[in-house]
């Protein structure tokens, strides 16, 4: 496998207390701790496997958490609570049969209850403060019921007083269900879930830095990333509305709103011979899936003379930036059902599998652009004629509705051919069908659905349907040549056409709507003994058609074009892992990946407002984002049976900031570090660090560098510029009561 992350279920406070709570399960050959939360404790976190990630795989009872994150943000609708039973991993041989899609992807259960009354009150808090609240009862009702209730509530002012909105993170979440024994057969449950989420944090992400040419970053004087916000104190804005092309006004904290409601059905059943059967359907509505995204350009300075004002009229010099800002609206509704029925036949665990997968989407974007000064709380500049915004709908306003239907058999066995043999292997095919409407004409300032267009062209949305057949296929070899050593190779390829979401742009045209094939091949070896599992492999990955939308920034202005880029993606690495265990109390997880992602087909031309023709070409470039070296360490050792100690130390090795590998971030360690203690049988209380190191740094990509190549980039060291910054350092707090 290329890289193997640990998936982040739950916040590093609690990552060690809540094993009474929640059961993990892993998948098979993997040790990964999936409890531990790298990155942020909203979502889970990302378990790279060569390729950028689509999507957040997260599935909860047998079906998708969310059909898509693509509009309806998987944090918005499911967190790692005490609701959950069971918390595990699907591998992504595994996950390609089950769900079409290659990918370490999250598998969790609810807590559905037992006989006898249990409660869990889960507390969490940190200096900055972050207060969350998470409780479940459950029980029985007489011999043939039992029921389960759960609240969840977060109030996380972020890390700096973020004055859009008293909290970066707002969530609630209310679920309940009731269940049917079948004597010792089976089970019928009930469910129902309502979440409401508004999530400020998303827009405020990035920060003002020199970029000093070297890899490394210096602070822009008093400004210090992540305790600092680059979002401007009022969220009143003005904007363009793409369905009908009228001006309104609107405060930012307003269009963050997210409210879901969910029913679940869940069964299983044992026959008398053995046979496992399971039917899990449920129906989601979000009525608001709703969302801000903010975006910047290239940070310059102006003068008196160039005419921009402050707010009360005074007139502005000093740094500016060219900043974006997109509004998401949508609508979702899915109805999903997964069958499975599993029977063991000597040497054969087979499953059958059905899926039918229906997603609705009404969604559509506005954006605009406003010139902000380069500090905390950024001003919002006037400009000469009068105007605060400007660029309206110019910049990858989206559109669409419509929907999309998998349906979808599959088949697995796991064979045992000999005590030393095995071998598991599977295929999938799948039905596909979408239909939406796509506006496929390009954008421009002032662009709106029934708008004419520079061209004449009146802006009217077509409906574009396309009925395909996807499929998946799997073959996973285990060989042990000695009782501790052995051999293990498998091979998984997965293919999918272009997604509703992926036309709520200009989307493919005819000639560019191709099938996007994945094919995954690894191989190496394993060792094990009783304080020792050992495997290392050599993988290749790929991914053919890619589908990506930029915003391409003219270098050295604020000026930006949206163009669809369809281009192919190659990873080549090399992964070992080790579980070590050396002594009683002491467990160490150990990982070292070396892989190199590049691109393939990936060249696009774009031509700007004063007629300036430029390309970008980044054919055998390594991927923007996507380390080389990555290496995680995750030790514990239990001091008594009830004081633990823990440590996790992940280092993201060299990663290039734009298209072209002309700007890059230097290696970073992202470390984590607690202690817990099992007071007694009802209380468990906890403390954590996050970024105990206190690095401080930024990551991800430079805002307006896409165009910038390897030979200009000696001209950028030095320059003001904007991206994400990691994660400052964090005390949190954990306490865990049992009743």
């Amino acid at each position: 496998m290329i890289a193997v992350w640990t998936s982040g279920l739950l916040s590093v406070a609690s990552a060690q207390t809540v094993t009474d709570s929640v059961n993990v399960k892993k998948a098979d050959g993997s040790e990964r701790n999936v409890m531990l939360n790298a990155s942020d404790a909203t979502k889970p976190r990302e378990i790279q496997i060569g390729l950028p990630s689509e999507d957040v795989n997260v599935y909860e009872n047998g079906l998708p958490a969310v059909y898509s994150s693509a509009v309806h943000k998987l944090q918005y609708h499911w967190r790692s609570d005490a609701s959950l039973g069971e918390v595990g991993l699907m591998s992504p041989s595994e996950s390609a049969i089950r769900t079409g899609n290659i990918a370490y992807s999250v598998d969790s259960y609810s807590k559905l209850g037992q006989k006898e009354f249990k409660g869990i009150l889960n507390y969490r808090a940190n200096h900055f403060g972050m207060q969350q609240f998470d409780l479940n009862v459950s029980g029985g009702i007489g011999d043939k019921w039992l029921y389960s209730g759960s609240v969840y509530q977060n109030f996380d002012p972020g890390s700096f007083e973020a004055k859009l909105d008293e909290y970066t993170d707002r969530m609630q979440m209310y679920r309940a269900g009731i269940t049917r024994l079948l004597g010792n057969k089976g089970k019928i449950s009930l469910q129902y879930k309502y979440a409401y989420s508004r999530n400020t944090g998303n827009e405020l992400n990035a920060a003002p830095f020199i970029y000093v040419g070297d890899g490394s970053i210096k602070e822009i004087p008093g400004f210090e990333p992540g305790l600092a916000s680059y979002g401007p104190a009022s969220g009143e804005i003005e904007y363009m509305d793409v369905m009908d092309g009228k001006m309104k006004k609107a405060n930012l904290r307003d269009l963050e709103n997210n409210r879901s409601h969910e029913i679940a059905l869940l069964t299983d059943y044992t026959f008398d011979n053995g046979a496992k059967w399971s039917l899990n359907m449920k129906y989601m509505n979000a009525p608001e899936a709703n969302y801000v995204d903010f975006g910047g350009s290239t940070i310059s300075e102006l003068s008196v003379e160039d005419g921009y004002t402050l707010a009360d009229g005074t007139p502005y010099s000093g740094l500016v930036e060219g900043r974006r800002t997109w509004l998401h609206f949508g609508k979702v509704q899915n109805f999903l059902i997964t069958s499975e029925l599993e029977k063991r036949f000597g040497n054969h665990q087979l499953r059958f599998g059905l899926n039918e997968w229906y997603y609705y989407l009404d969604y559509h974007s506005s954006s605009f652009q406003w010139v902000g000064s380069v500090k905390e709380y950024p001003d919002i500049l006037t400009a000469s004629d009068g105007s605060r915004f400007y660029g309206f709908n110019e910049l990858s306003p989206e559109y669409t509705v419509g929907s999309e239907n998998k349906l979808a058999v599959y088949v697995t066995d796991n064979w045992q051919i000999s005590p030393k043999l095995n071998f598991y292997y599977g295929g999938r095919l799948e039905y596909y069908r979408m239909s939406a409407d796509q506006v496929a004409h390009s954008r421009y300032s002032g662009f709106y659905i029934g708008g004419t267009a520079p061209d004449g062209e009146v802006i009217t949305p077509a409906n574009v349907t396309k009925d395909k057949l996807n499929y998946a296929a799997t073959a996973q070899l285990t060989y042990y040549m000695t009782k501790h050593f052995g051999l293990t190779a498998d091979a998984t390829v997965a293919t999918r056409f272009p997604r509703i979401n992926e036309y709520a742009g200009t989307g493919p045209t005819e000639e560019q709507y191709k099938r996007v094939t994945i094919p995954l091949i690894r191989g190496g070896l394993f060792y094990k003994n009783s304080w020792i599992d050992l495997t290392s492999m050599v993988t290749y990955i790929a991914k053919t058609n890619n589908i990506d939308q930029q915003n391409l920034t003219k270098p050295g202005t604020s000026e930006g074009k949206t163009v669809l880029l369809i281009y192919d993606i190659q990873t080549l690495g090399w992964t070992t892992s080790a579980e070590i265990d050396p002594f009683k109390g002491f467990h160490l997880h150990a990982l070292f990946t070396y892989q190199k992602p590049v691109y393939k087909n990936y060249s696009a031309g774009v031509t700007f407002n004063d007629g300036t023709q430029m390309s970008v070409n980044a054919n055998n470039m390594i991927v923007k984002e996507i380390p080389q070296i990555l290496v995680e360490l995750d030790p514990s050792y239990n001091i008594t049976k009830d004081l633990r100690l823990w440590l996790s130390f992940r280092y993201f090795g060299k990663t290039y900031a734009n298209l072209q590998e002309a700007l890059y971030f230097n290696g970073r360690w992202e470390t984590f570090g607690g202690i817990n203690w099992s007071v007694n049988k009802h209380l468990d209380l906890g403390v954590s660090v996050v970024n105990f190191l206190n690095q401080k740094g930024a990551k991800g990509t430079i805002s307006g560098s896409e165009l910038i190549t390897k030979e200009e980039a000696s001209k950028y060291a030095g320059c003001y510029m904007s991206g994400s910054y990691l994660r400052p350092f964090t005390v949190e707090f954990s306490a865990s009561i049992k009743f």
